[in-house]
C-alpha cells in the first residue's frame, strides 16, 4: 500500500480522480441499456436478436468513435474534449424521460449511438491519465483510471430499481446528475500534459463525421439495406470500421500495417471485449436462461462487473511486475476454458454464476495488462492506440451480445455464443505465445519514453 501511495503522488492525482469519474459515468451511461433491456421488451416488441443489437448498438458506437476522439485527443486538449463527450452522452437521458410516449425501436437505436459516446471516453481519460505520471507507474495509473468500467456497478444497482418504481424511460434520467459531478470535476481538476500535433479542427470534423455517419449506418441497417435478416448487423461493426479509418490522417492509419497492433487489438477485443458486452448482456442472459427476476438479475450484473472493474488497477500492477506477456497469456488460457465449459455443460445457476465470476476477474485483470503493453510499445502514440485498440475491445464487445441473440433465437440455446467466443479467446492465446519472445524484449523496459513526451 505504501508503494501505491508514493506512485500517485508522483503525478497529479487530482487529475487521475478526474479521469476516473469522466470514465466512470461515460461508462455508466455507455451500458444504460443492459440493465434496462428486461423492462424496454416489456412495452416494445422484440426477438432475441433485436434486443442483441439494442445492448449492442451503444457497444459498437463507442468501439468506433474511440478511434476518432483519440485522434482528436492527439491534437486538441484533454479537457475540452473530455466536456464535450459528458455533454453529448447525455443526449439520450435528457430526451428519453421527456418523451410523451414509448420511443419506436429504431430511436432507442439512434439513441444508443448517443451512448457510445460515453464509452469513447476511454480514448481520452487513459492517455490524459498517463500523461501526469512518469513510465514507471504507467500501468497502475491507467489501471486506476480504467477502473472507471465500475460505473457499470451503478447500472446493476440503481437503474432496475428506478425503473420497477418511475419506469425505464424516467430512470434513464437518473444518469443526469453523475454526469453533472464528472463534469464539474473535469473542469476544474483535470489536467492534459500532452504534447499535440496535428490540425484540431480536422481532427474534430473527423470525429463529427463518424458521429453523424454511425446514426446512418445503424438506420440503414434497421432498413435492411445491407441485408436482410443478420447479414446487415454482422456487417455494421466492418462499415463502421472502414468510416472511422478513412477519416483517419494518413500517418496514423501507418500503425494498422503493424503485426503487433493487431495482435494486441484480438487480445483485448478478447479481455475487454467480453468485459463489456457480457455486462451489456448479462442481465438478459440471466433472465432468460435462469429466469431470475429483473432486479435480481440487475444485482448481479452489478456483482460482476464489480469485481472485474476492482481487479483491474491489480492486472496493471501485477503486469509492472512480471509484464503483460506472462499475464495474459494464463489469463487468455482461463477465459477460453471457462467459455468451453459454459458451452459444453451448461450449468446450473450457481455453476453458472461461478464461471461468470471467473470469467470477469480474468476479464478485469486482462484489461490492466494488456494496457501495460501499450505505453511500451507504441510510446509516443499512446492516444492513438488508446482509440484503436479500445475500438477493438468495443467491436468484441458489440459481436458477444449480437451473437448470443443470435445463437438464442437460432438453436434455442445459448452453447454456439459460449464456443465461439471460447474459441476467439485460445486463438489470442495462441497469438501471445507466438509472440512471447519479442514482446518479452520490450514489456519489461523500465526506459520506455514518457508517453505525453513525444504525443
Amino acid at each position: 500500500m505504501k508503494n501505491v501511495m508514493s506512485s500517485l503522488k508522483s503525478g497529479d492525482w487530482r487529475a487521475l480522480v478526474a479521469c476516473f469519474l469522466y470514465f466512470d459515468t461515460g461508462f455508466t451511461v455507455w451500458v444504460l441499456y443492459g440493465p434496462l433491456a428486461p423492462f424496454i421488451s416489456k412495452s416494445i416488441a422484440m426477438t432475441p436478436a433485436q434486443q442483441g443489437l439494442l445492448v449492442a448498438v451503444p457497444v459498437l458506437s463507442a468501439a468506433i468513435l474511440r478511434v476518432t476522439l483519440g485522434n482528436l485527443y492527439q491534437s486538441a486538449h484533454g479537457k475540452r474534449i473530455a466536456l464535450m463527450g459528458v455533454l453529448l452522452s447525455a443526449v439520450p437521458t435528457i430526451v428519453l424521460p421527456l418523451m410523451p410516449s414509448v420511443p419506436s425501436y429504431t430511436m432507442l437505436l439512434v439513441l444508443g449511438v448517443f451512448l457510445g459516446v460515453g464509452g469513447a471516453s476511454f480514448a481520452v481519460a487513459l492517455p490524459m491519465a498517463g500523461s501526469n505520471y512518469p513510465p514507471k507507474v504507467q500501468g497502475l495509473v491507467l489501471g486506476l483510471a480504467a477502473a472507471g468500467n465500475i460505473g457499470a456497478v451503478l447500472d446493476g444497482f440503481l437503474f432496475p430499481q428506478l425503473a420497477t418504481h418511475y419506469g425505464w424511460q424516467m430512470a434513464a434520467g437518473g444518469a443526469l446528475p453523475l454526469l453533472a459531478i464528472a463534469a464539474i470535476t473535469l473542469y476544474f481538476w483535470a489536467n492534459d500534459s500532452g504534447v499535440k500535433s496535428g490540425s484540431a479542427l480536422r481532427a474534430f470534423g473527423s470525429f463529427a463525421v463518424t458521429l453523424a455517419g454511425l446514426i446512418v449506418l445503424v438506420l440503414l441497417v434497421e432498413a435492411g439495406m445491407f441485408g436482410s435478416g443478420k447479414t446487415g448487423v454482422l456487417l455494421l461493426p466492418v462499415i463502421g470500421a472502414l468510416l472511422a479509418i478513412a477519416v483517419l490522417p494518413k500517418r496514423y492509419r501507418a500503425v494498422l500495417a503493424e503485426r503487433d497492433t493487431w495482435a494486441i487489438m484480438l487480445v483485448y477485443s478478447i479481455t475487454f471485449g467480453g468485459f463489456v458486452g457480457m455486462s451489456s448482456y448479462v442481465s438478459l442472459l440471466l433472465t432468460n436462461l435462469y429466469q431470475l427476476s429483473k432486479i435480481d438479475a440487475g444485482l448481479f450484473m452489478a456483482l460482476l462487473a464489480a469485481t472485474g472493474a476492482m481487479v483491474r488497477p491489480l492486472g496493471g500492477l501485477i503486469a509492472d511486475k512480471v509484464s503483460g506477456v506472462r499475464a495474459l497469456t494464463f489469463l487468455l488460457a482461463i477465459i477460453s476454458l471457462c467459455d468451453f465449459v459454459f458451452a459444453a455443460a451448461m450449468p446450473s445457476m450457481a455453476g453458472g454464476i461461478t464461471l461468470l465470476l471467473c470469467l470477469y476477474v480474468a476479464f478485469g485483470l486482462g484489461n490492466g495488462a494488456t494496457f501495460q503493453l501499450v505505453p511500451h510499445r507504441w510510446a509516443g502514440r499512446t492516444g492513438l492506440m488508446s482509440g484503436i485498440v479500445g475500438a477493438a475491445g468495443g467491436i468484441g464487445g458489440f459481436y458477444l451480445p449480437v451473437v448470443m441473440g443470435i445463437a438464442k433465437e437460432s438453436t434455442g440455446s445459448y452453447q454456439m455464443g459460449f464456443a465461439t467466443f471460447g474459441a476467439l479467446a485460445a486463438c489470442a492465446f495462441v497469438a501471445i505465445v507466438a509472440l512471447r519472445r519479442p514482446w518479452m524484449a520490450w514489456s519489461m523496459h523500465s526506459g520506455v519514453m514518457h508517453a505525453h513526451a513525444t504525443e
